[in-house]
């Protein structure tokens, strides 16, 4: 019997195919979520470094965007009152990775927004995504009608052959480079198309409607070199890509600039900008870009092979007593045969090549400072 306070975990369209398929179902930001198959998280790693993954991401929000003025500029707008991104500028086809701030600079949640070239399209992580649409219906339901799109799962194909795979469905995927989108026809079903991911490869998520998404995945795996992916795959995917994995990497506490973001935050946005300001804790988030942030998120380098995960604490030195920063993700790199971390370190000891020590078990690890992304990503510009 599940406890007072605990709600019964819900399912993606994909449910079934995932108990068909043998995937090891646990709980996910409220979803009963496979985090691996029969093949192992191992073997899905690599087969979607070397051929085609595909993952289950349904559990995502998906939503739309309208101006009641029925000008995209006009919902690019509204939007920018809570993202430091600049949104205005974002092409009709293409889309840009932002964060939803708070009155302290904070990140209350990442997303995508993509221009569709009426209404924008954002998908929104599935732990802040009954937040997130308040967040956007307190703010900005005066000037903007917001729809979720429930009745829609997501799904992503990742990796080298994931064009040649998804092409045999849809033959305009090959012109299509990275974070161009929009609506296109996947077979015979109405889907939405973005040459993006989150696992440092090349590849595409794919919005189509719940009652089509099982007869497509299934279609997608016919071809030998696609493999369904669970969690497990999709964390040591993303970690050696050097993505942030929100409520880990990135939070409340955190602002882009500590979290090597500051890339996101566009000119137009900050000191000197056509539209500087105006979005939620603007000001502590621009004094970071002035006078810079007392720490970073950084990659680390376990010096032996033994994994230093989430929560490791941080020191200078193999003796000091007291701690320096945190170890946010970690785990094995498959792809390196190595283990990888990534935290926060104060900006002074966040030179690529500072050696600091992780507390593990009582015995203190020597890690040093790496760039990321640990495996170089293979985007299509």
């Amino acid at each position: 019997m599940l406890a007072r306070d605990e709600s019964p975990l819900l399912r993606t369209p994909l449910y079934a195919l995932h108990v068909a398929r043998g995937g090891k179902l646990v709980p996910f930001a409220g979803y009963e979520m496979p985090v691996q198959y029969p093949a192992g998280v191992l073997k899905e790693h690599l087969h979607t470094r070397s051929a085609a993954g595909l993952f289950d991401v349904s559990h995502m929000g998906q939503l739309t965007l309208r101006a009641k003025s029925g000008k995209v500029g006009d919902a690019a707008l509204a939007l920018e009152r809570l993202v430091p991104q600049d949104i205005v500028a974002i092409p009709p086809g293409n889309q840009r990775y932002t964060q939803f701030t708070n009155e302290a600079g904070g990140l209350l949640d990442d997303l995508m927004v993509a221009n569709f070239g009426d209404h924008l399209f954002l998908v929104v992580n599935a732990a802040c995504k009954t937040a997130d649409e308040a967040h956007l219906r307190a703010h900005l339901s005066d000037s903007c009608i917001i729809d979720s799109l429930a009745d829609r799962a997501l799904i992503a194909l990742q990796g080298p052959k994931a064009e040649s795979v998804l092409a045999k469905f849809c033959a305009g995927v090959t012109a299509m480079r990275f974070r161009d989108t929009g609506p296109r026809k996947v077979g015979v079903f109405d889907c939405f198309v973005s040459r993006s991911g989150y696992t440092g490869e090349d590849g595409f998520e794919i919005s189509v409607p719940a009652e089509h998404a099982e007869a497509l995945v299934n279609a997608l795996l016919e071809n030998p070199d696609v493999l369904p992916i669970g969690l497990g795959a999709r964390d040591s995917l993303r970690l050696e890509a050097g993505l942030c994995l929100y409520g880990h990497d990135i939070d409340t506490t955190t602002t882009p600039v500590e979290a090597a973001l500051a890339w996101s935050v566009q000119k137009s946005r900050r000191h000197g900008g056509t539209r500087a300001g105006g979005f939620p804790g603007a000001d502590k988030i621009l004094a970071h870009f002035e006078k810079g942030a007392a720490r970073r998120r950084v990659g680390l380098r376990p010096e032996g092979r033994a994994p230093v995960r989430e929560g490791a604490l941080l020191f200078a030195d193999a003796t000091s007593s007291e701690a320096i920063g945190k170890v946010t993700s970690g785990g094995f790199g498959p792809s390196l045969n190595a283990p990888v971390a990534m935290g926060y370190l104060p900006t002074a000891l966040a030179a690529e090549g500072t050696q600091v020590f992780a507390e593990v078990r009582g015995q203190r690890l020597p890690l040093q400072v790496a760039s990321m992304p640990f495996v170089p990503n293979t985007y299509k510009r």
